[in-house]
């Protein structure tokens, strides 16, 4: 049976959205009018290597069998679909019409899967450990999150790697590294064997007899997602220096020992939260996988180009670390950097394009 996906966000929204219309399900992309207009006329180009294929091979919404179209926040019509998906960069949810819809969509209860690196806060609450902390700072306006159930909310860990050319028209999305979406489940079961039944039509796909990567994977954890802040402030947030924004190679393997170092004590976090070990990933994995990561993280990329905001999972980290009477040198020492370079940007009149 077809289902009906609304995704938040056009760009890296676009890859789960590509994965679910190959799959037979309908696709609406929430964006700017402008965005959606081209979306319409063209559709969507997703470019994703095969395995054991030496080139991208392009994948086009119009020859796919599910229906894709694309609206603004303020066009959408909530009582067409089964669940939602949050792929938004977490500061670009306090703009005033996606406001309203995330206060529509809470009304509606229906559920969320989030792809954003940021977790929801209605997710954080659904940790035991979490829920009584003070970690609303770490969002650009937490207040977003204050109408949702703990229970309709999820996440899925965005581990695979894509970006926007900037050569491209913005309907198109280079996938980088193509890994898996894994997602925690739902509080509700309901929920949760649609989320499986999604998972299991992605499965199926192929593509000229080929496996297409980037599955969606369910676990019953809730804390599978939370392998993604190792290597985030591993990586990710590191690529952010006093200077110019570096590669993700090279913040990882510039100091590998360090990097372990930094991998190993959020995994200890994760832990101490209650995660299980085998719901994290090896760093040696992970350091493997940022050999081939040799631009800088989106992070990086938005404060070089005059971001006043960004998702700040380093400062969520750091936060959860104090409170938990576990602080980290380098942690810290990588949110002052963060702090340092978005403060300039403002002190410069920065334009806060993300």
């Amino acid at each position: 049976m077809a289902r009906n996906i609304l995704i938040l966000g056009a760009s890296y929204g676009s890859l789960l959205g590509t994965k679910l219309l190959m799959a037979g399900h309908n696709v609406t992309l929430v964006c700017r009018a402008k965005t959606a207009e081209l979306i319409n006329r063209d559709g969507t180009e997703v470019r994703i290597k095969l395995r054991d294929e030496a080139v991208h091979r392009a994948i086009f919404s119009r020859d796919l069998p599910g229906k894709l179209d694309a609206v603004t926040p303020a066009n959408v019509d909530l009582s067409r679909y089964d669940m939602v998906g949050l792929a938004m960069q977490e500061p670009q949810y306090t703009n005033h019409t996606v406001r309203v819809l995330m206060v529509k969509i809470a009304a509606a209860k229906l559920p969320c899967l989030s792809i954003m690196n940021m977790p929801p806060l209605p997710y954080l609450k659904r940790i035991p450990s979490l829920a009584g902390m003070d970690l609303e700072e770490a969002y650009t306006n937490a207040q977003v999150w204050e109408r949702f159930e703990p229970g309709l909310v999820t996440l899925c860990s965005p581990d695979p790697q894509a970006f926007r050319p900037p050569e491209e028209a913005a309907n198109v999305l280079h996938v980088g590294l193509p890994t898996n979406f894994k997602a925690s489940v739902f509080a509700d079961e309901t929920h949760n064997k649609l989320l499986r039944e999604l998972e299991a039509d992605i499965d199926a796909v192929t593509l000229d007899g080929h496996d297409v990567p980037v599955k969606l994977k369910v676990f019953d954890s809730l804390f599978v997602p939370l392998a993604k802040w190792s290597m985030l402030l591993t990586g990710n947030y590191r690529c952010i220096t006093p200077n110019e924004p570096q590669s993700i190679r090279d913040a990882v393997h510039g100091d590998l020992q360090r990097s372990q170092t930094i991998y190993d004590h959020v995994d200890a976090i994760a832990r101490r939260l209650g995660a299980d070990p085998q719901d994290q990933v090896p760093f040696a994995k992970y350091a493997k996988a940022a050999e081939s990561l040799l631009k800088p993280s989106s992070a990086a990329r938005a404060v070089a180009s005059g971001a006043p905001f960004i998702e700040r999972v380093d400062l969520l980290v750091k936060l959860i670390s104090h409170q938990l009477g576990t602080p980290n040198a380098e942690i810290d020492r990588t949110v002052e950097t963060v702090d340092f370079k978005l403060n300039e940007k403002i002190v410069q009149g920065g334009s806060g394009a993300q």
